[in-house]
Formats: C-alpha cells, structure tokens, sequence
C-alpha cells in the first residue's frame, strides 16, 4: 500500500525519476517545467528542504512497497492556518483512486500535524480529473482561479473536520 511520507533528502532520487518519467504525462495538462529544473534538479530539492524547515511550506510523496513515487503532494502560502494544496500523480497511478486518498490523508495531517484549518487548491477547468480528485476529496468550488493561465475554480475545504479517519467505502 503507498504511503504518503513527508518529503526529505532521501526522496531525491526517486523524484527526479519521477518527474522524468512523467514529464510528459504532465506537460499534457500543465506546463513543463523546462530542461534547466531536471538540468539542476539537485539544487532545486535542496531549496525546497529548506524552504519546507521554514514552515511556509510542506511537501509530500507518495511512495510504492517498492520505493517509487507515485505522486507529489505539497502545501505552501502556509499562512493564517490556510495553505494551498498542489499535486500531481504518476500516469501509472492516475485513475485509481491513489491521489483522492492521498489527498484525504493529507486533509488529516495537515490538521493534526500542522494545525492548519483550511486548504485550497486551483483546477483547470479542462482538468477533469484534479476536479473529481478535490470533489471526491471533499473539497467545495469557492470561485474563480486561473492555474497556469488558463479558466478554472478555487476550491476550499475545511480540514479541521479531517482529524478522524474517512468511512470505509468513501
């Protein structure tokens, strides 16, 4: 079963392999993030693992039994107990339910954990499948966004209700 882990200096491999074998996938439906990101990817995890001790962010990644990431999952503008959320998941893993429970489980720890009350999270419109996520999610569409330039919806939940365990079968 993947586990959602908190994202540490370890993990660097295993996301940059990742990112490159999904850079495709996800230039479908967001933008590349370019040759100089895989080019000084070293740099850009460091950063972000100081960024993360900050506090201001909290990054996350799905990991397989066997060690690969299936996914990134990762709060910033932590602010006010409010964050927002962002992720992307595997092409491997997309329609699975993998990244609506890994969403759900993030709702949890970031109440538990980080005691933030709220997160919010942009979806493109054309982006069907990140709004089922959030929807699924128990996420409500709150108005007007435009992630990456392009017509979307903010939406909003209130994690504070996501300390205790989801249902079976929800």
């Amino acid at each position: 079963m993947p586990e959602l882990e908190r994202l540490h200096a370890g993990h660097a491999p295993a996301v940059l392999a990742f990112e490159l074998a999904n850079r495709g996938y996800f230039a479908a439906s967001i933008a590349d993030r370019g040759d100089d990101y895989f080019d000084r990817f070293a740099d850009r995890h460091r950063a972000l693992l100081a960024e993360q001790e900050t506090g201001v962010c909290a990054f996350y990644v799905l990991v397989a039994e066997d060690g690969a990431v299936l996914g990134r999952f990762n709060l910033f503008d932590i602010e006010d107990h409010t964050a927002v959320l962002g992720y992307r998941v595997a092409q491997q893993a997309a329609g699975r339910g993998v990244a609506t429970a890994a969403v759900r489980e993030l709702c949890r720890l970031a109440a538990a954990e980080l005691g933030l009350r709220t997160l919010r999270a942009a979806a493109a419109d054309d982006n069907v499948a990140s709004r089922k996520v959030l929807t699924k999610a128990g996420f409500v569409p709150v108005g007007p966004a435009h992630p990456g330039g392009k017509p979307g919806t903010w939406y909003e939940r209130d994690v504070a209700l996501a300390t205790a365990p989801s249902p079976p079968g929800e």
